[in-house]
């Protein structure tokens, strides 16, 4: 330490004199500073280097978990302690989130359902349980509101909408999305919170048109849909949750839901796989 000290002030005192008042002598000085690096310390700078280059590719999403596994799929030689010991003492960092605002409304009258989830979040395939919810967006022209829909087999965003306004509508194109995209079979179950968005008529149409049997929370119990939850979460923490224009919301969440969640994002329950990869390495898995 007294060395690395005596380093960094050279160019404002002298040597000598660094080292007579730290106690050391100037040809020990020169000894440390002339030393070739050790191998290990050559092993952190390039581990350092690749630990820099993952984290700027997540958009400095990523902790030092998904760090490491990210670095064990380019076969990059790191334990998880040594990625989590070098991100510490370099401060590199995972975005955090900021602040909650509450979108669940009910209205007096509403029908509700039965919770038939009850917190089973891990499907054997496929579209055979979904979950939905709302959430905010702030920008500086005024709030967005972003719903999804999301497969519980692969945490995979199946349907999503986002609009300036949280009204009924904004929901069902999230789910008609979905239904576009997947055609899911008769008897999924879709899960969502007791918000009159998802209790409205409309909303419970379309279900029934499709087959869908609905599943609701308890009231004023956000573990009843957790999966949704953490998303919402990582969204906020990774991407922010505070843009310049509502066009710019748009393209940002179109760019974190389509290109960097589903299809890239590493997800610890899924064996630190995306979504995507997830299912399509399941589906060969049972084809085989």
């Amino acid at each position: 330490m007294r060395y690395q000290f005596i380093q960094q002030m050279c160019r404002q005192h002298r040597v000598r004199v660094l080292c007579r008042v730290l106690g050391v002598s100037p040809s020990g000085y020169y000894e440390w500073r002339d030393r070739a690096p050790s191998e290990r310390s050559c092993e952190n700078t390039r581990l350092l280097i690749y630990i820099r280059i993952a984290h700027r590719l997540s958009r400095e999403r990523y902790g030092s978990p998904r760090i490491y596994h990210e670095l064990l799929a380019q076969s990059v030689p790191c334990g998880r302690h040594r990625v989590e010991r070098l991100m510490r003492k370099y401060h590199i960092l995972a975005k955090r989130r900021r602040r909650y605002r509450v979108t669940t409304t009910n209205k007096p009258g509403m029908e509700w359902v039965k919770d038939l989830l009850d917190r089973a979040f891990t499907p054997e395939r496929v579209n055979m349980k979904w979950a939905a919810d709302i959430t905010y967006l702030w920008t500086q022209e005024g709030w967005m509101y972003l719903a999804v829909v999301m497969d519980l087999y692969s945490r995979r965003i199946v349907g999503w909408a986002i609009e300036p306004y949280l009204t009924d509508d904004l929901p069902l194109k999230a789910l008609r999305a979905a239904i576009q995209v997947r055609r899911p079979p008769k008897g999924l179950i879709h899960h969502s919170d007791r918000g009159s968005q998802y209790g409205s008529k409309r909303y419970r149409d379309l279900l029934g048109d499709h087959g869908m049997v609905s599943s609701m929370s308890e009231k004023g119990d956000c573990w009843d849909n957790a999966p949704v939850e953490s998303f919402f979460s990582t969204l906020k923490r990774e991407q922010g949750e505070v843009f310049e224009t509502r066009d710019h919301a748009r393209r940002e969440i179109f760019d974190f839901i389509e290109v960097w969640y589903n299809r890239q994002r590493r997800h610890s329950t899924l064996e630190y796989s995306s979504p995507a990869d997830y299912e399509s390495r399941h589906a060969l898995a049972i084809e085989a």
